[in-house]
Order: C-alpha cells, then sequence, then structure tokens
C-alpha cells in the first residue's frame, strides 16, 4: 500500500504540475486495485479507463498500454478482434510498475490526452523505481 501511495501521489503532483485533472488508478501485478483517486475536474468516464489501463498492463505481464496499437495496427484480425476485448485499452495511459526490475504492478491514467496520460502514469511509476 505505501508503493501505491507513492505512485498515486507522484502521479497526481505531475498532472497538477501540466495542468490535467486525470483519474489515477493503481493495481498490484494481478490487476487488482490498490488506490485510486479522482482529481477535482477530471472526467467521470475517466475512472473506468484508468482502471482498465492499469488492469490491462498488469494483465499482460506489464506491456505499457501505448505499445498495443503499434503492435496490432498492421494486423487485420487483431486490429479488428482483440480490441473487443473486455478491460483491454490500446492507447497510451498504462504503465508498469518496477521495483529492481521486477514487476510489483500498474498505473493507469486517464483524463488528458494519451500522450499526457502516459507522462503522468510514467511519473507514478518512478516513484517506486
Amino acid at each position: 500500500m505505501a508503493g501505491a501511495r507513492r505512485v498515486l501521489d507522484a502521479a497526481v503532483a505531475h498532472a497538477k504540475k501540466i495542468d490535467v485533472a486525470v483519474c489515477v488508478a493503481v493495481a498490484d501485478r494481478a490487476g487488482h486495485l490498490l488506490a485510486y483517486l479522482r482529481t477535482d475536474g477530471a472526467p467521470l468516464l475517466s475512472e473506468q479507463i484508468a482502471r482498465d489501463k492499469a488492469y490491462t498492463v498488469a494483465a499482460f505481464n506489464g506491456q505499457p498500454t501505448h505499445a498495443w496499437w503499434p503492435a496490432i495496427a498492421e494486423d487485420p484480425p487483431l486490429r479488428h478482434g482483440l480490441v473487443h476485448t473486455a478491460r483491454l485499452v490500446i492507447f497510451g495511459g498504462g504503465v508498469p510498475v518496477r521495483a529492481n526490475g521486477e514487476l510489483v504492478g500498474a498505473v493507469g491514467v486517464s483524463g488528458g490526452s494519451a500522450d499526457q496520460d502516459r507522462q503522468i502514469a510514467e511519473a507514478g511509476a518512478a516513484a517506486v523505481r
């Protein structure tokens, strides 16, 4: 829980620094929610998206969400079929949380652009490294 709180606090601090209202979800390595926060003004729909981004990373052994689109873009069956998988997110904002090189969890951020969400999530994950 202490690590999850550090991730959450660092992500929220970065979001404030770049003036983006977001939802931040921190999950353990099995994808179970450990911590969650919605900053003032963050879109309500972003709550579930942030949770799903963290879950996607955990469910696929630490693959960040921004890595999905490049991996499936040129493969029509995957591009059109895989995206219907429940809770799978294929755009930026979900990154692994590692300690001593080992996957310990994931952070998902939603509310800004995919690039902003990724930056914020990476700032959160860096708090544990």
